[in-house]
C-alpha cells in the first residue's frame, strides 16, 4: 500500500466523525470573520474603558466628541445596545435537465503475422479467423434531471450587544433570544459586523447592512425532539450507499 493511500485512510475517521457530528447535532455556523483584504486578519479591538468624551466648555453647546447638538443615542462603544431588524423574503427556483448518448465499435484483425497466422489456429480455439481476431461494440446513454425549490420568510426584530470595535470604526454585533414556552424553547441569535454610518437615528439596523452576517432561528424542546429525524436513521441516510 502506498503512502497516497495510507494517509487517504487516515483522513477516513477524520472526515466520518464530523459527518455523524452534523447528522446528529445539525450543521453549525460559522465564525464571524472580517473577510477585508486591506485589514489584518487578527486586529487589535479598542478597549471598553476608553474616556468618555470630555464634558462641553463654558458657554458652549458643544461637547467633545459629540456627532451633534443634541446626545447621541445610536450605538458605538462596547457594551452598547442596537436594535436589529430581520426580514428575510427570499425565494429560489432552479431547474436542469441533461442527457447523453454514445456508441462505438471497433473490428481488428492480423491476416499477417511474421508468417505464423496459420499456426495460431492450432493454439486458439477451433474457427479462429486472424481477419476478424477482434470485434467489440458499445452503447451508453444517460438522463438526469433536477429541480429545488425553496422559500423562506422571517420577519423578527432582536436586540444585539456591541462587543468589539474595529479600528477602523466599524463594530462586532452579537445578541441571543430566547423564549420558553412550556417545554419549549425558542432560540434567536444575530452577529455580524455593522457601520456607525449604517445604524438609524433610532438605533435600528437591517439584517442586510450586516457584514458577515450569522443569523439562526430555530428551538429545543418535545415538539423539536419529535418533529427531528432520529439519530440512527439519519446515520443510515447518510452512509447508505444503495
Amino acid at each position: 500500500m502506498s503512502m497516497k493511500q495510507l494517509a487517504i485512510l487516515a483522513f477516513i475517521p477524520l472526515a466520518a466523525c464530523t459527518t455523524v457530528k452534523e447528522a446528529v447535532r445539525g450543521p453549525e455556523l460559522a465564525p464571524v470573520g472580517y473577510p477585508s483584504s486591506l485589514m489584518p486578519r487578527d486586529q487589535m479591538l479598542l478597549s471598553a474603558r476608553d474616556p468618555m468624551p470630555t464634558p462641553a466648555s463654558a458657554n458652549s453647546l458643544w461637547r467633545t466628541g459629540a456627532r451633534a447638538f443634541f446626545i447621541d443615542q445610536r450605538a458605538g462603544r462596547v457594551g452598547d445596545i442596537l436594535t436589529v431588524q430581520i426580514d428575510i423574503n427570499d425565494s429560489a427556483q432552479t431547474s436542469n435537465a441533461s442527457t447523453s448518448t454514445r456508441a462505438g465499435s471497433m473490428t481488428a484483425g492480423v491476416p499477417h503475422f511474421l508468417g505464423l497466422e496459420s499456426s495460431l489456429g492450432k493454439v486458439l480455439p477451433g474457427g479462429f479467423d486472424p481477419a476478424a481476431a477482434i470485434e467489440t461494440s458499445s452503447n451508453t446513454s444517460n438522463a438526469g434531471s433536477g429541480q429545488v425549490t425553496r422559500s423562506e420568510k422571517i420577519s423578527l426584530t432582536v436586540a444585539a450587544v456591541v462587543t468589539a470595535v474595529l479600528p477602523n470604526g466599524n463594530m462586532v454585533i452579537q445578541g441571543v433570544q430566547e423564549v420558553r414556552t412550556n417545554a419549549e424553547l425558542r432560540q434567536l441569535t444575530v452577529a455580524g459586523i455593522v457601520r456607525p454610518e449604517d445604524i438609524s437615528s433610532s438605533n435600528t439596523i437591517k439584517h442586510t447592512q450586516i457584514a458577515e452576517a450569522r443569523i439562526s432561528y430555530g428551538g429545543r424542546g418535545d415538539i423539536s425532539r419529535v418533529q427531528k429525524t432520529p439519530a440512527g436513521q439519519a446515520l443510515v441516510e447518510r452512509f447508505n450507499p444503495f
